[in-house]
């Protein structure tokens, strides 16, 4: 094999693959980014065997062929080398060389056959999304996902289409996160499980742009995303995904309605008082036009209040203060509804004017 690539082109395709390399793993090859050379066509691919990435690169094809190398050393070397172009050679000892201005490395490698190849995907009639949306969809409901494997099902996100709108959503025993988006085009109903940290990756690639689509292709066990010049294939997680929608109810007890980051800041501020968010919650205490949010532990008390619009009863209720600022902090709109039933029943944020976003919230028991 023999290839000849600026450096920037080629760090930007070795950070990429590098999101799918296995760092805990017993297969050194596992640990290693393929270069796959032919024709015109230069690839660079990682694989996790739950998480893999390929991505194609500009390069000068000399010499077809492919080989595995170490990702922490190439990486390492690359990130280095001056700004210019790289050529990239290895021989039939499978020595690679590695040449930049006056820079030169030679560093072993292993056979290219022995690379786990990406899952095959049919590309059958893809579901094209804007990348921006998918981005700021995943962004407002990742951090809602289990991180104990406790419940494998729950360290993933629920990828749903139904009745031609996208629904992403998060569950992890104390909060649900759900984002909406209507299609552009009529899809047929699917229901599949993608990894959280498949999705968390993505989100990294993914770009701000309005016009750029992604699109994204299913079969029984993976999920594949195509965009730009970059392909992600991921498993899928099995099993039952929680029954979300019948948990969210219309009915409520009492309403508020509050400027979002007057709401935030005083949590964020309340919060401070409660380094151990599970025992030491804070308190609202809803009353006429007023919420007061109070927070009493070992290291002080605090009191915050915030004009609010009140419907129905007054209430006392306690919460986790991360579980409300993560909520808030990734709601774009300026206002924001809060509903409950009881002291007990979970709360309610949404927009009665936005209906993509809505997230349940569990609170403490008072003692």
């Amino acid at each position: 094999m023999h290839i000849i690539c600026h450096k920037n082109d080629l760090l930007n395709g070795v950070n990429t693959v590098l999101k799918a390399v296995s760092t805990r793993t017993t297969l050194p090859i596992l640990q290693c980014i393929l270069l796959d050379a032919h024709e015109e066509d230069f690839k660079l691919i990682g694989n996790d065997l739950e998480l893999g990435i390929e991505h194609k690169t500009k390069a000068t094809v000399v010499k077809s062929g492919n080989i595995a190398v170490d990702s922490k050393m190439f990486s390492e070397i690359i990130r280095k080398l001056p700004d210019n172009d790289v050529e990239i050679s290895v021989d039939e000892h499978q020595l690679m060389t590695i040449k930049c201005e006056k820079s030169i490395f030679n560093i072993s490698t292993q056979s290219g056959a022995e690379f786990i190849q990406l899952p095959q995907v049919t590309k059958t009639r893809p579901l094209l999304i804007s990348q921006n949306v998918l981005r700021n969809m995943i962004h407002q409901t990742i951090f809602s996902i289990a991180i104990e494997e406790i419940r494998p099902i729950l360290t993933g996100e629920l990828f749903e289409i139904k009745d031609n709108y996208l629904n992403i959503v998060s569950v992890d025993g104390y909060r649900i996160s759900i984002r909406q988006t209507q299609l552009s085009e009529n899809f047929e109903n699917i229901s599949v499980v993608i990894p959280g940290k498949t999705l968390s990756e993505i989100q990294k690639i993914l770009t701000s742009d309005e016009d750029n689509e992604v699109a994204i292709y299913f079969t029984d066990k993976h999920i594949l995303f195509e965009l730009n010049d970059t392909i992600i294939v991921s498993r899928l997680l099995e099993g039952d995904f929680p029954k979300y929608d019948q948990i969210f109810s219309s009915d409520y007890e009492t309403l508020i309605s509050v400027n979002r980051k007057n709401l935030l800041q005083s949590i964020d501020r309340a919060a401070l008082m409660a380094r151990d968010s599970k025992k030491n919650p804070i308190k609202f205490q809803i009353e006429d036009s007023t919420l007061s949010i109070t927070s009493n532990t070992d290291l002080g008390k605090v009191h915050e209040e915030i004009d609010i619009r009140r419907e129905g009863n007054p209430l006392n209720i306690a919460f986790n203060p991360k579980y409300l600022i993560d909520a808030l902090k990734v709601i774009e709109n300026e206002e924001v509804e809060l509903t409950f039933t009881s002291s007990l029943n979970p709360c309610i944020i949404k927009n009665s004017s936005d209906t993509s976003f809505k997230y349940l919230i569990l609170p403490i028991r008072l003692s």
